[in-house]
C-alpha cells in the first residue's frame, strides 16, 4: 500500500468497527422483542409511540453522565456496571418530575474503538434501561484519536419521559408538615468520584489490592423507577429529589416552595460503610454533605397518613425512613445535629 495514501483509518478512524459495533447493539436490542424501536438503530433519528393513556401528555427530558467513575471502570478494567449508572443519572431526574422513563441514548466518546469494552458498556446500558422499563432508541459512538489518550473516553445519555400534566410533581403539592423520607442509596452511586480518587493517589492505595473498595466503588447506581413511579400512580407523594451532586442540602431545597423549608435531623441518617470510610480519611462532615450521598439516594415528601403505605413499597434493602419534616421559614434548608460516625 502507497504510505502517501491518505486514508480516515490511517488517521485513526475505523468505520468498519463502528459498524460492527452498531450491528452488535441491534442484533441485541431485537433479541430484547424491542421491535418497535429496532429500526431505529442505526438511522438517522428514532421514532417513538406516545402512550394513548395520557390525556394531556407533557415531555420531560434530561441529560448526564458518570463523571470521572469511569475512571475507576478503567482501572478494574470492568465495563459492565457504569451503563447502569448512565441511565441510573437521567431517568432518576425524570421521576422527581412524576415522569414514566420512555426512551434512552447514549453518547460514547473513546481515543480508539474497543469492541469488547464497547459491548460491556452496551449491556450494562440496556440492563439500565430494562430496569427503568424503557427502551434503548439509539445513540452516537465518536473516535476520537487525539482528543482522547489511549484507552480513555467518557459516556453520557440523554433521557425522555412523560407524564400526565396532572400528575406533575411540582411544589405547589408540598405542604407544611409532611415528612422528609430517606430512601437508601445502593452507595456511593456517580457523585464525587474526583475527590475519591484524589485521596486515593494522596494516600497510595490501589483500589486493585482492596476488595473492599474495589466492590464499592464499582457499584452501580441504584434505580428508583420502579418504586417511585408505584407511588406516584398510587398519589402517594407530595415531592421527590434525586441526591446526586451537591449532596443532600443542595438536591432537596430546589423542590421546596417559597416560605417553607426542608427540616433535616442527621442523626437520623443511616450512612453506608463506604462512606464511614471515608470520613475516617479526613474528610469534614460539610465536605461530606455537598460531595456525597451520605447513604440517601433518594428523597421522598409525603403526608403523615401515607407512611406505612410508602414503605410497604420498597424492598427491605431500600426502606425508606423518616429523616425529617416541611416547616414554615423563608430558608428552605435547615440541617439539625450531626451524623453519627
Amino acid at each position: 500500500m502507497n504510505k502517501n495514501i491518505f486514508t480516515y483509518k490511517k488517521s485513526g478512524v475505523d468505520i468498519k468497527s463502528a459498524d460492527k459495533f452498531v450491528n452488535f447493539i441491534s442484533s441485541i436490542t431485537s433479541k430484547k422483542k424491542q421491535k418497535k424501536n429496532i429500526r431505529n438503530i442505526g438511522g438517522f433519528g428514532s421514532i417513538s409511540d406516545i402512550p394513548k393513556k395520557f390525556k394531556n401528555p407533557k415531555i420531560v427530558a434530561c441529560t448526564d453522565g458518570v463523571g470521572t467513575k469511569i475512571e475507576v471502570a478503567n482501572s478494574l478494567n470492568k465495563y459492565d456496571t457504569i451503563g447502569i449508572d448512565l441511565v441510573a443519572m437521567s431517568v432518576n431526574d425524570l421521576i422527581v418530575q412524576g415522569a414514566k422513563p420512555l426512551f434512552f441514548l447514549d453518547y460514547i466518546s473513546i481515543n480508539k474503538l474497543n469492541l469488547k469494552k464497547l459491548k460491556s458498556i452496551i449491556k450494562g446500558i440496556l440492563k439500565g434501561c430494562k430496569i427503568s422499563g424503557c427502551d434503548l432508541v439509539g445513540g452516537e459512538t465518536a473516535e476520537m484519536p487525539d482528543t482522547y489518550e489511549i484507552n480513555k473516553f467518557d459516556i453520557a445519555g440523554f433521557a425522555v419521559g412523560i407524564v400526565d400534566q396532572k400528575k406533575i410533581l411540582d411544589k405547589k403539592k408540598i405542604k407544611k408538615n409532611d415528612l422528609i423520607l430517606a430512601v437508601p442509596s445502593s452507595g456511593l452511586h456517580s457523585n464525587g468520584y474526583s475527590l475519591i480518587r484524589y485521596l486515593l493517589k494522596k494516600k497510595k492505595i490501589d483500589i486493585r489490592r482492596n476488595k473492599f473498595l474495589k466492590d464499592e466503588l464499582i457499584r452501580p447506581t441504584k434505580i428508583y423507577v420502579k418504586e417511585v413511579m408505584n407511588l406516584i400512580n398510587k398519589d402517594l407523594i407530595n415531592g421527590c429529589a434525586n441526591i446526586t451532586g451537591g449532596g443532600l442540602a443542595d438536591n432537596i431545597k430546589r423542590v421546596i416552595p417559597d416560605n417553607l423549608c426542608a427540616s433535616i435531623d442527621l442523626d437520623k441518617i443511616n450512612p453506608k460503610k463506604i462512606f464511614h470510610w471515608l470520613k475516617k480519611n479526613n474528610i469534614k462532615d460539610v465536605e461530606m454533605l455537598k460531595t456525597f450521598n451520605c447513604g440517601v439516594g433518594f428523597c421522598l415528601i409525603i403526608k403523615p397518613k401515607n407512611l406505612k403505605k410508602v414503605m410497604n413499597c420498597f424492598s427491605k434493602d431500600y426502606k425508606p425512613y423518616v429523616i425529617g419534616k416541611i416547616i414554615k421559614s423563608k430558608n428552605k434548608i435547615k440541617m439539625n445535629n450531626k451524623i453519627n460516625w
